[in-house]
């Protein structure tokens, strides 16, 4: 009965119950503990848990794994693995658990993932280092805590979630998801105070060395959020435009006025309550969101030309890209709403200052491969202007991979904009409709591309940023 007991023991002493005071202090900040996170994240039934005991004293007591918990479940009825490091337990170091086993069944099985990353890294010693223990825990299969990310990025949604310090490996598995998380306060760094303190004297908090408010501003996150409750909504939500879904909603008109804000043209296009905006706050002037149309998964791309006249400089150009292979990856069709003065390589900043930027033929070259290879439909509609390589970055430039669908509004510009132009503004259009067609046009054509077939390999990776 040693045994039993033993291994009853161990597990209780991974609970919540058995530290109360650290459960207590993480209460009185805001936060949750690895565990509340699972529940809060997974549904209520079908739970199973990897790697909860990690090895066994040369007297035959049971040692329960430290640093984090690893989970399958499910949320709403669709299979996920979970994963949530536990800054309190060792900094959360990696070693815990089963999680690159946890990647080969994802890998296998198209299983989405969902990480929370707060942690100072791999561990420089384990905690049971020199004690004889006869280990159960640890990597066994192809992949590490951080190879099976980078192989399932572009296979499966791959989501971080950042509630905390999140340096040197952590950082690394948050950086080389699809969609990033973070909460303010947080940080996301290769290196922490300490080694920053070794190598300039200098001695910074977390946060202000790697801030997640410096990261919405760069477009180093996707998303900042208030608290680890919303993060943990948001991730569900980003989640639900995975499951595809046939055209469900009944048409209906876009009332908007020529000369109405992008943001009005949007909501009367989509479904309602339907907008998920990624990098809101990274290069303005291009909108990337996922929405629905329908019922319908899509992906939103659109110029918004209250901000520098809808210009594309390289930071949304590179946000295009990547939205695009994002959208390629997962199959969501894309609309492109296009209204721009062309491609910059001018940077203007909230205080009005003024930046030339360098290498701008190769950013927004990026966006320009990324619809070369994308396989997805393309619905486009010009709504105002559309100069220089805005055509291209906003809807490709190939003869072959053309939209389904090229529409334009009764008040758009046409025609080169000036007589030297080294790109032509191309003025050909599958139709011109009145703005209130728009949604309908969108909706019907739509119906028309059946739902996406299960895959039996990835087209490709996503930018890691």
């Amino acid at each position: 009965m040693k045994g039993r007991d033993s291994l009853k023991n161990a597990r209780e002493k991974q609970s919540d119950s058995a530290r109360v005071e650290v459960v207590n202090k993480l209460a009185t900040k805001g936060h949750l503990t690895a565990r509340e996170r699972i529940n809060r994240l997974l549904d209520s039934d079908g739970r199973v848990e990897y790697g909860s005991i990690a090895a066994k004293t040369p007297d035959g007591e049971w040692i329960s794994e430290t640093g984090g918990v690893d989970f399958i479940g499910s949320i709403a009825g669709q299979t996920v693995i979970a994963s949530s490091t536990d800054y309190t337990d060792h900094g959360g170091g990696y070693g815990a658990g089963r999680l690159g086993r946890l990647y080969q069944l994802a890998l296998t099985n198209r299983w989405p993932v969902i990480l929370f990353v707060d942690g100072g890294g791999s561990r420089a010693r384990h905690p049971r280092t020199g004690l004889g223990h006869i280990e159960t825990s640890g990597t066994f299969g192809k992949f590490n805590a951080l190879d099976g990310v980078m192989e399932l990025s572009g296979w499966v949604p791959t989501i971080a979630i950042v509630s905390g310090p999140s340096f040197a490996g952590h950082a690394s598995i948050a950086g080389f998801s699809d969609f990033l998380i973070s909460t303010p306060g947080s940080s996301i760094g290769m290196g922490g105070p300490p080694m920053v303190e070794a190598a300039l004297g200098q001695r910074l908090t977390p946060n202000q060395l790697a801030g997640s408010e410096m990261h919405e501003k760069t477009g180093g996150i996707d998303l900042l959020v208030p608290n680890e409750e919303a993060a943990i909504y948001e991730a569900k939500r980003y989640l639900s435009y995975y499951i595809h879904k046939n055209n469900s909603n009944e048409p209906q008109v876009l009332n908007v006025e020529e000369g109405a804000s992008i943001r009005s043209i949007i909501d009367g296009i989509i479904d309602a309550d339907s907008l998920f905006q990624l990098r809101e706050n990274f290069a303005p002037s291009v909108i990337t969101a996922l929405a629905r149309i329908g019922g319908r998964s899509i992906g939103l791309l659109a110029n918004d030309p209250e901000i520098d006249q809808g210009a594309i400089d390289s930071r949304g150009a590179s946000k295009i890209a990547r939205f695009i292979e994002l959208c390629n990856c997962y199959e969501y069709p894309i609309v492109s709403l296009v209204n721009s003065v062309g491609c910059t390589n001018l940077w203007i900043d909230k205080n009005q200052n003024v930046t030339s930027e360098v290498g701008i033929s190769r950013w927004h070259a990026r966006p320009i491969m990324a619809h070369q290879r994308r396989t997805v439909p393309l619905l486009a509609v010009q709504t105002g202007k559309s100069f220089g390589l805005t055509e291209s970055v906003m809807i490709g430039s190939s003869n072959e991979n053309i939209p389904a669908i090229k529409l334009a509004w009764p008040n758009i510009e046409v025609g080169r904009h000036d007589g030297f132009s080294a790109v032509i503004d191309h003025d050909a259009f599958d139709d011109v409709i009145q703005p209130e067609e728009t949604r309908n046009y969108l909706l019907s054509l739509l119906s028309h591309f059946p739902l996406p077939p299960p895959r039996v390999k990835k087209k490709h990776r996503i930018d890691s940023w």
